[in-house]
């Protein structure tokens, strides 16, 4: 590129050819832009600040060496990929990160040409490279395919799945190893910089490929011994057998900040003939600033932050989180009972059980990003006596299932699950919501499913859960706050039994979890137009309280089930219920509210409940449309 105006580069990088035009002593000052645009943009937006900047270097290197969109590069999680973002030409739409129509906060194929793989849950991205690969290979087609995984995410057993699968790719495949966590491999330094250009070199790689083969001719013994001396002496140096040994070609690690260093041997990994190859590159989460680099846990995702002091905004002084409400009630439960313990996959502070950790650090297992591990060791834990909470978000329990329904509900085994960020979760969007859980647990034998309406009821619904030992049980409730109300003294609940919020006598609303406060909100709506209304927490999805929905159908004109899940939840039990009782023969008007089938983009969880269908404004539609009457004041309140 010829030398540019005395402007920012990136004013002159649009897309990644713009910056493959570059020269290579000034990819440095690119990624220098780059960092500064994404603190900036983060600090408007919120999210995941840490990872991202670590990844600057890493990001730049990879655009200039490989020919994306062509070769197609795959971020697992996709929360490090905001720089990736802002070189492919979505810069002008940074500070819409996370809004309501705006981009979302991970990989998303419809957002861009880049974006070849939308990714949210950990450890899918070898496995989707490798099916890239693999694809190209088979029709003959040019591309590589590069997976970015980081060392967290090699703690699923996905990843070596898809790693023990990987040699048919050949040489298309490219795995980057972002070790940006634990130190799994020596310091790096200009040493082991030197050693991987070697190794990744062509000659290197010709002279090794070439003393295989004469290997292979000598004497078994010889050969066996040939093999292990190579693997060995890199191994020593290097550090990779265990990737070897999963059939890839290792090398590193290196200084991922150093594009000296980088560019050089992305270039001849890019150019080698032998593969899968995987490339270990070592790199500082919140690199280059300097309050993410203090504190990389607290900077990992963030609310808006002031870019100078580095000073997160505060939410307003409010009601506890649910997150923190279950973790209060089952460190209070632990304390009465020394047979509960509580494991989590890689989510202790999200799950709220590094609090349970200080308190009992002997009864707390995190067991990596490792969901279905978790779930099996917590029936292992259940078969042998002890109490396990097994708390893991909704979104992430479905990576589980098998276990849940062969392991767990199978068995009848006492696993407890608390169930996080269930319904629908804002800025995350789709990836990360809560909509099915209901939906698969209740059709399972043996289980007790729980929805918390407020506070209150996560109290006594954790309690129930440390009593029950007679099969497993899981209790949901969403991200974000309470609703205010009192913490009681927990009392244990019958399973299977709801409560009356409020009685009436024309129309029943039967709710399911949170939207209790906005079935009240349209009960008051309600009864000002002259509708005498029930307000039904039925607490569980299962078993229902078939006496207390029984009454209800038969003495109210119009019913209507309100719940945070998608089809398939409590509405079609209650629906199923009715009809194997005959009780909408006699010209009960039955309505079912639940979220939408489809899979609803981030956006302010009040909007994304409203564009539901389930804030109180649609609850009072849903009835006075069974009645045919006109709402009155509605459709002026949703204009």
């Amino acid at each position: 590129m010829a030398d540019l105006p005395d402007t920012p580069l990136l004013d002159h990088v649009a897309d990644p050819h713009a910056l493959r035009a570059l020269k290579p002593d000034q990819l440095a000052q690119l990624a220098d832009e780059v960092r500064r645009e994404m603190i900036s943009s983060v600090a408007v937006t919120g999210g995941h600040l840490g990872a991202g900047l670590g990844v600057v270097e890493l990001s730049v290197a990879l655009h200039y060496v490989f020919d994306t969109p062509r070769d197609v590069l795959i971020w697992d999680v996709g929360h490090q990929a905001y720089p990736h973002k802002i070189l492919t030409g979505r810069r002008d739409r940074m500070r819409t990160l996370r809004q309501g129509g705006g981009l979302s906060g991970f990989t998303k194929r419809s957002e861009s040409e880049y974006d070849p793989f939308g990714a949210a849950h950990s450890s899918t991205s070898i496995s989707a490279a490798l099916g890239f690969a693999v694809a190209n290979k088979l029709a003959d087609r040019p591309g590589k395919a590069i997976a970015v995984i980081g060392d967290g995410a090699m703690s699923a057993g996905m990843a070596y799945e898809a790693m023990n699968n990987a040699e048919q790719a050949g040489n298309r495949l490219v795995v980057i190893l972002n070790d940006n966590d634990m130190s799994i491999a020596p310091p790096v330094g200009g040493l082991s910089a030197y050693l991987a250009r070697i190794v990744s070199s062509g000659p290197f790689l010709s002279l090794r490929d070439l003393a295989k083969k004469v290997a292979r001719r000598l004497p078994r013994p010889l050969h066996d011994a040939a093999r292990k001396t190579d693997e060995f002496a890199r191994g020593l140096t290097m550090g990779g057998t265990l990737f070897e040994e999963l059939g890839f070609y290792y090398v590193g690690p290196i200084d991922g900040h150093n594009l000296e260093h980088l560019i050089p041997i992305l270039e001849n990994v890019r150019d080698a003939a032998e593969g899968p190859i995987l490339v270990h590159v070592v790199t500082q989460k919140g690199k280059g600033y300097a309050p993410a680099e203090a504190a990389a846990d607290k900077y990992h995702g963030v609310q808006k932050f002031d870019v100078v002091s580095g000073v997160q905004a505060k939410a307003p002084p409010g009601p506890p989180s649910y997150t923190g409400v279950f973790a209060d009630a089952l460190v209070a439960e632990a304390r009465r009972d020394d047979t509960i313990c509580a494991i989590t996959a890689a989510m202790p502070s999200g799950t709220g059980l590094d609090k349970f950790a200080r308190a009992f650090p002997d009864r707390t297992f995190d067991v990596g990003i490792a969901e279905q591990h978790a779930v099996t060791f917590a029936a292992g834990l259940a078969a042998q006596g002890h109490r396990p909470f097994c708390a893991i978000y909704s979104t992430f329990l479905q990576r589980a299932y098998d276990q849940v329904v062969h392991d767990v509900a199978i068995q009848n085994l006492p696993v407890r699950f608390a169930i996080d960020r269930a319904g629908l979760v804002g800025a995350d969007g789709a990836t990360h919501a809560g909509s099915f859980d209901v939906t698969y647990l209740a059709t399972l034998p043996n289980f007790v499913v729980m929805a918390a309406a407020d506070e209150a009821e996560l109290t006594h619904m954790v309690h129930t859960m440390a009593l029950h030992d007679d099969g497993p049980i899981a209790v949901r409730y969403p991200r974000g706050n309470g609703t205010g109300v009192a913490i009681p003294t927990p009392e244990r609940l019958e399973i299977g039994r709801g409560r009356i919020v409020r009685e009436g006598k024309t129309v029943a609303i039967l709710s399911l979890g949170t939207r209790l406060e906005d079935a009240c909100k349209a009960a008051d709506r309600l009864e000002a137009q002259g509708l005498s209304t029930t307000v039904a927490d039925l607490r569980f999805a299962k078993p229902l309280d078939m006496a207390l929905i029984r009454r209800l159908l038969s003495t109210h004109e119009v019913a209507v089930t309100v719940e945070e899940g998608s089809i398939g939840g409590l509405g079609a039990h209650v629906l199923t219920l009715a009809s194997d009782e005959g009780l909408i023969d006699g010209g009960l008007k039955l309505r079912t509210l639940r979220l939408p089938d489809v899979f609803q983009d981030h956006d302010k969880p009040e909007r994304q409940y409203a564009d539901a269908g389930l804030d109180a404004d649609a609850i009072v539609d849903a009835v006075l449309a069974a009645l045919r009457r006109n709402s009155v004041g509605v459709a002026e309140a949703r204009a």
